[in-house]
């Protein structure tokens, strides 16, 4: 089965086994990650539904791909400057590429309220919400007491217009 997945702007063609290298990633090597934005998935020439399929892949190595030389000159002025750059990618393998359980939001999952836990003991705990979202609001604060507001300057009155200085006749030589 074969998957054509979205990640860091780029598209990639893959199935299980393959290696290909990607913008950076996070995650240390050896970690498995799952690329989550599937655009097309399908067996041969039959496609499969792209929401239900899943791609999952292990972090091989945080590497820097080849160096790019950028040179900048403008003729007859004498300005020339020359830099490199490598960019930062990550080089994933391909393990799994499959119809399963998309996999919940990590954040959404590991959401636990520790303001309950770090209070005193004869603070009463609230029954725990199955639902993680509804567990992640904060409580809500009031709005504090608004400043006075800031005096504005009174507006400026236009300046009076100055007299026009005559200059004196130029004289004329006979």
């Amino acid at each position: 089965m074969f998957a054509v997945v979205r990640t860091g702007g780029k598209q990639y063609r893959v199935a299980e086994g393959d290696k290909i290298a990607v913008e950076k990633l996070a995650g240390e090597a050896g970690e498995t990650i799952v690329l989550g934005d599937v655009l097309l998935a399908g067996e041969g020439g039959n496609l499969a539904d792209a929401s239900k399929v899943t791609v999952s892949a292990e972090i091989i190595a945080q590497a820097k791909s080849e160096k790019v030389t950028v040179f900048k000159k403008r003729r007859r002025h004498n300005y020339r400057r020359k830099n490199g750059h490598r960019q930062q990618m990550t080089l994933l393998r391909i393990t799994a590429v499959g119809e399963g359980k998309k996999p919940a939001a990590k954040k959404a999952a590991a959401v636990k309220d520790t303001s309950q836990e770090k209070a005193s003991p004869d603070v009463h705990k609230a029954a725990p919400v199955k639902d993680g979202a509804a567990a992640a609001k904060p409580a809500e604060k009031k709005p504090a007491a608004k400043k006075a507001a800031a005096k504005k300057p009174a507006a400026k009155k236009p300046a009076a217009k100055k007299a026009a200085a005559k200059k004196p006749a130029a004289k004329k030589a006979d």
